[in-house]
Order: C-alpha cells, then structure tokens, then sequence
C-alpha cells in the first residue's frame, strides 16, 4: 500500500508490522517523529511526545509480529488438524463414513464443534421481548460455518428463508476478509430480514491481529474509525465510502460487504413492504455490524434506516472515537435505542483496541452486560463513557472465574435449561482455561446462553 491509499482521510495512523524491523521497533522508543518511521503509516510531520502512546504502538507491533510469525503458522497446522480430527470423529459417530469436506452442509468450524446447538430455543417466541435479541446471536453463531451448513440450518431448522451468502473482498489486503449471510423469517411478505456478520474464526491468526490493532482513519463528517474493519467492510483504496461503487472494466469482479450487503437488504425492502432489518455480528462481526449501520447513515439511505429496528452485537471491540461514537448515536438510537451491545463476564475484545480514549476508541450504545450467573445489567452509556482497560487484578480474577465457570457447566443444563447443558468438548475448553486465563471469554455459547437465560429482560428498542 501507498499513502496514496489513504488519502479520503484528512489524517490517520496505520501499522505496519510487515515493514518493523529493528531499526523501527528501536526507532518508536528512542524518536517523537513516527511519520518517518516505515514501520507506521501517517503524515511525514507526525510526531508522537508521548512516550507512552510510542510503547502503546511498539509492544503492538511485537505482538502482531509474534502472532503472524511464530503462532500463525503453529496455530494453522495444529488447528486445521484438529478441527478436520473433531470433524471426521462427529462424521464415524453419526454413522457417516465419510472423508470430511469443508464446503458440506455437515463440516463445522471449532466454534461449532465446541457448541453444536444451531435450533432455535423454542420457548423464545416471535411475541417474547427476547425474540430479537435471540434469533441475533443464534445467526451470530452460526455465520462462523460455511455457506451449505449456513442454508441447511436456516432452511431446515429455522425453516426460514435463506437469502444469499457473502464472501467479501479487502481491496487493502487482497483477500476475502468479511463474510455474512442474509435470511428473512418468511419467503413471501417477510417481516423480518437479518444480516449476520461473521466474526473472528478462532484458527485465523490474521484476524487476531486485526483486533487488536488500533491502526485508524479520520473520516470527514464521520470520525475516526478501526481500520481494519473499514477495510474489511469495503472501504475503497484513495476514495474511501463513495455512495456507489462502479465496476471496473477489464478486472476480476470483487463484492465489496457495505455495498453488496446494502444492495441486497434494499431490494428485500422493495419486495416486502412489511419488512424490518435486524443486523448482528459477534465479536468483530459486532464491530462489522455496527459499522454497516453508521454507513448506512452516512450516505444517508433513509428509507433502509427507517425500517431498521435493531443492531445487536456480541462481545464488540471499539470501533470509533467519540464523533462516530456521537454520530452513530444521532443516527441509530433516535427517535428509540436501536443499537444493543450485548456483554459477558471478562470477554477481553470489548476492551479491545487498548487505546481507550474520546481521541482514539470507545465504546457507545446501550450495553447489556451479563455476569458468569448470566444475570443482566442494563447500562446507558453515552458517548465518552468507556469500558476501562484490563488491569493486573482482572487478570488475577479470571482464574477464578474460569474455575467458576468449569463447575457451572456441570450443572448448569439441570438447573436452569436443558438448552444450555454443555458437551464434554465445551467443558474440555473450559477446563484448559483454567490454566490460561482470559483464553474462555470470548466464545459465543456464553451469549446464547445468557440470552436464553435472561428472561423477559432484554428489550426489543428502548
């Protein structure tokens, strides 16, 4: 990439481990002036007097380093073998002889091996203030598997109306980065159309560093948003988010997610007069899914935004600083709260960039954070008003809680539903994070369940 890439921002900052070499590294603690680091990407006069912002955007880079290097290639080999393992054990038990395809509607991804509930709770009713929130994370979940077991589940389970599956394109890292799916609960006047972002696959390293970088672009009338999830949502190289994007003669055709998304919701809209959107995503799918909204606002499209009765996001990183934080809430949570940011326990990608400030990333949105009891706490947050960082004493806790949630998955399909008892892999899982605290947090049953679980508490808008 060239700076020339970045020029529909008025300013920006973005990593570069690909280019931080030692010289670089060395030069971040020893030198105010980042914009002539090749290890950074922003203005030649940038410079940086806080030693520890330039810390802050050393040890990132070593860990991104260290991920893409040393774990990526351990966690691709190790991984892909024990998933496709779980896959043929699932296929032998269910008296499959068959050699494991990636691209059937029966090969699951870890996500759902270690949790294979895809039916919906039936106790959960289209009436129950639940309703919602429910069908959001269950679409959540199951964006993680691939395009046949996608439809098969949605068309068999649900017995809903599978729409179209979404594999999109990063014009800034040449790869496929964001996929999602669109259903409607009926195939003729549907009330209902929702778009499920995919979030972060747990054997994608790539990803991983993609969460936690807090690289970011100043967007005019926007502000300042994750570039990572720009990119993958469809950002345009030079241009940034022209309200059309025009193929281009004589090149490969790519599907941007915002505008192939955005395309498909609105002929929905045309084609059901009753028609209402839902969009979720959990973990970078919620930041996905919050970002498409605040896009949709930005170019203005009126008529999808009216019929758009909810955002709901899972474990969502930060994706914005407080002027998109301000217009996200302009836009989304007026004249009723539509944007529902739905919180577990100690879940780190929430607290995800670490750079937590109005300047760089915040949280905002109505949050529902349950606790490892899954009891609810509804808290109003405005804009400016963060999640604090991690701190040594929520690192020491998670020991505890992992210990706490190892004994709860015992019991916990007697004592409060037999939807939420738990397999031996899930309780395998959690066994091991009992040993490497923080490693359990981030994994969606924790969000199905506590949506199962909350009652008549969570609300459809506010």
């Amino acid at each position: 990439m060239s700076k020339l890439d970045y020029c529909f921002s008025n300013d920006y900052m973005v990593l570069r481990p690909d280019r931080a070499g030692a010289y670089e590294l060395l030069h971040l603690l020893f030198s105010p002036k980042v914009g002539r680091n090749k290890a950074v990407d922003c203005f030649t006069s940038t410079e940086l007097h806080s030693f520890r912002r330039r810390l802050s955007i050393f040890l990132n880079l070593l860990l991104q380093l260290f991920l893409l290097s040393l774990v990526g290639p351990l966690v691709a080999v190790l991984g892909g073998a024990l998933e496709f393992a779980l896959n043929l054990a699932s296929n032998v038990l269910h008296g499959r002889m068959e050699y494991p395809d990636r691209k059937s509607a029966s090969y699951r991804s870890i996500t759902g091996l270690i949790d294979p509930r895809v039916d919906l709770e039936r106790s959960i009713t289209p009436a129950d203030s639940r309703y919602h929130a429910a069908l959001c994370v269950m679409a959540s979940k199951v964006a993680y598997e691939n395009e046949a077991f996608i439809r098969d589940v949605v068309t068999r389970r649900w017995q809903m109306e599978f729409v179209q599956f979404f594999n999109c394109w990063n014009e800034f890292e040449n790869a496929y980065t964001a996929q999602a799916f669109v259903f409607c609960d009926k195939a003729a006047d549907a009330e209902l159309v929702v778009v499920a972002f995919r979030g972060t696959p747990a054997l994608d390293v790539a990803r991983w560093c993609a969460d936690v970088d807090p690289s970011w672009y100043k967007i005019p009338r926007l502000g300042r948003a994750h570039a990572a999830y720009t990119h993958a949502l469809g950002a345009q190289r030079n241009i940034g988010w022209p309200k059309w994007v025009e193929h281009v003669k004589g090149k490969p055709q790519r599907v941007h997610a915002y505008y192939a998304i955005r395309d498909a919701v609105k002929r929905l809209l045309e084609a059901n007069g009753r028609a209402r959107v839902l969009v979720a995503g959990h973990g970078s799918g919620g930041a996905l899914a919050v970002l498409f909204a605040t896009v949709l606002a930005y170019h203005k499209e009126k008529a999808a935004l009216d019929r758009l009765v909810g955002v709901y996001t899972f474990g969502q990183p930060r994706v914005g600083d407080a002027m998109l934080a301000m217009f996200a809430e302009r836009n989304l949570d007026r004249p009723r709260k539509r944007h529902f940011r739905i919180t577990y326990g100690d879940d780190p990608l929430p607290r995800l960039p670490h750079e937590s400030s109005a300047a760089h990333f915040l949280h905002f949105g109505i949050r529902l954070h349950f606790d490892s009891l899954y009891n609810l706490k509804v808290v109003k947050e405005l804009p400016g008003d963060g999640s604090s960082s991690s701190s040594a004493a929520e690192f020491a806790t998670s020991r505890i809680n992992a210990a706490w949630e190892l004994a709860r998955s015992a019991y916990l399909g007697y004592w409060r539903s037999a939807y939420c008892r738990e397999g031996w892999l899930l309780m395998a899982a959690r066994a091991a994070a009992v040993a490497l605290p923080g490693l359990p947090f981030h994994r969606v049953q924790d969000y199905v369940n506590a949506v199962t679980l909350a009652g008549s508490n969570i609300p459809k808008d506010m």
